[in-house]
């Protein structure tokens, strides 16, 4: 599968600003002092691939979308963001934050039937053995909210989803009980700031670490991005019906492209896609800027 620059992207960064490892989407440099620099690209991913065309201010919109969302949480939740320079060459598209030890799980909550929950649910009846009523359809509303855990997996591979117990067997249970109480927490206000502005939040993953120094010591905290278009399933409340797939904003211009036949494109073959043509690069950005703009209520520029 297609990755991410090893090396990392040339931004123009100073050179006291070393690379650490690029994602599909996020580049992580170390600061001067200490601490990361985490840098959100253009980049856009779909199928596990890492696209040849980016979306251009994907990740201004991205950035100021998690540093948005993590002031709503603040007194909710810890978060890694801290104080301090952000270089020029990556100013609006950056973070500067703690360091953390990461815990590797993906925590994602559903409060609605859709991607691989519904996959699971029409299968077993359950996702991650949460046990569900028969019936529900594509787009459902969940009886309750769920935790549904994931095993984070290595870039260019799928998540696989995990049951509760299997997370603490994995990491411990009163960190994994943390873990579930922090991200019900969060995906709870989150959702009702959403509904707010007539969005519905089906569902959304979060990342946690520990913090080893800091005014969060050994506590557990909220990082990487949270509650943006590429982490989260929105929906528009007026236009929400289940029984089959919903309008989301996010890269699904870009999905429904590229398994069409213009594309020409096989998923099977193990090829990588083909550039994006213009059009679904504007239809996607005008997504991501429609949903900072929608939650926030400020205009994006």
């Amino acid at each position: 599968m297609t990755t991410a620059p090893s090396g990392g992207p040339d931004y123009g960064l100073p050179p006291e600003y070393e690379h650490l490892y690029s994602g599909k989407v996020r580049d992580l440099y170390r600061t001067p002092d200490d601490r990361l620099l985490f840098v959100a690209s253009d980049r856009i991913s779909a199928y596990d691939w890492v696209l040849p065309t980016t979306i251009p201010d994907k990740g201004r919109i991205l950035t100021s979308l998690s540093k948005w969302w993590f002031t709503q949480l603040e007194g909710v939740v810890p978060n890694h963001v801290s104080s301090g320079r952000i270089p020029k060459a990556v100013a609006g598209r950056a973070m500067v934050c703690e360091r953390l030890e990461m815990i590797p799980v993906e925590c994602v909550v559903r409060g609605y039937l859709a991607g691989s929950g519904l996959t699971e649910y029409l299968a077993t009846g359950s996702i991650c053995g949460n046990g569900l009523p028969p019936g529900l359809k594509d787009g459902s509303e969940l009886p309750k909210h769920l935790f549904t855990p994931a095993t984070k997996a290595a870039l260019g591979e799928h998540d696989v989803n995990v049951t509760y117990d299997e997370v603490i067997v994995a990491i411990g249970q009163e960190e994994a009980q943390e873990l579930k109480r922090m991200s019900l927490a969060v995906y709870e206000i989150a959702r009702e700031i959403a509904r707010e502005r007539g969005l519905i939040l089906a569902d959304t993953k979060f990342e946690f670490g520990v913090a080893r120094s800091g005014k969060h010591t050994n506590r557990i905290v909220l990082a990487d991005e949270v509650l943006t278009p590429d982490s989260s399933r929105y929906w528009d409340m007026s236009t929400w019906q289940p029984g089959g797939q919903q309008p989301s904003f996010d890269k699904q211009f870009v999905r429904d492209w590229l398994t069409s036949p213009e594309s020409g494109w096989d998923r099977a073959a193990n090829v990588p896609p083909p550039p994006l043509p213009d059009e679904v690069v504007e239809r996607t950005r005008a997504k991501y800027v429609e949903a900072y703009e929608r939650l926030t209520g400020e205009v994006f520029s």
